[in-house]
């Protein structure tokens, strides 16, 4: 019975670590896509203002 709790332990454990790289992801990448999305519309106003568009 001991070793079935700590292997339901450690499952646990490492399901929240998993959780938790899943979540830094998904905030990776909608830090990137704002990033790139705010860089691409200073770009267009930027061209407008020096009207090379």
């Amino acid at each position: 019975m001991r070793r079935l709790a700590m292997k339901a332990l450690f499952t646990v454990l490492s399901l929240r670590r998993a959780e938790r790289e899943r979540i830094d992801w998904d905030r990776r990448i909608l830090i990137l896509s704002t990033a790139v999305t705010l860089g691409l519309i200073a770009l267009y106003v930027w061209g407008k203002a020096t009207a090379r568009w």
